[in-house]
């Protein structure tokens, strides 16, 4: 029973890593809190349950996609510290599937939250509320911070690190 508590701790670890040092994670999980937000504190949107379900997939889709690119990258900086084809065709290829996977969450979000009502709704609301749409613009300048600053130096990696995480030496 530990290892399966062990197992799901590594998994969480893995997620919050992947926020923590990839950008592109940052940038999914930020537009994913922007539409639930929206979703569950404003009553604009006309959205069932099987609406919702397929949302969630393709919003899982896409972060477990981005967990998988994070993996490869990883996996193939560490192999080499050389630059292959191989190793520039694994990593675009999955960085292609996150591709694919986001185009699919966009036109699926589109498809599911298009609707114009709703929106017609959501801009009177803030017309009415300034203060709710400086908090809302407060929100946006802050969630920018956090895509390109993430969580300060443990998000950045350094210009110039190996691929292959090995220090040179001088």
């Amino acid at each position: 029973m530990k290892e399966l508590f062990l197992s799901f701790g590594y998994a969480f670890r893995g997620i919050f890593m992947t926020l923590v040092h990839e950008r592109n994670m940052r940038i999914h999980f930020v537009c994913m809190a922007y539409m639930y937000a929206f979703l569950s504190v404003y009553d604009f949107f006309e959205v069932t349950r099987t609406q919702f379900a397929i949302l969630f997939l393709a919003n899982a889709l896409v972060v477990a996609a981005e967990l998988i690119n994070t993996a490869v990258e990883r996996a193939v900086d560490h192999a080499s510290e050389k630059r292959t084809e191989n190793g520039k065709l694994a990593k675009d290829a999955a960085a292609g599937a996150v591709l694919c996977c986001a185009i699919f969450a966009v036109a699926t979000g589109v498809a599911v939250l298009g609707q114009k009502a709703a929106f017609l709704k959501l801009f009177a609301y803030y017309r009415e509320t300034p203060g709710m749409f400086v908090v809302f613009v407060l929100s946006v300048v802050l969630s920018t911070l956090f895509i390109f600053k993430g969580f300060g130096k443990y998000s950045r990696r350094e210009q110039n690190a190996n691929p292959g995480g090995k220090e040179k030496t001088p």
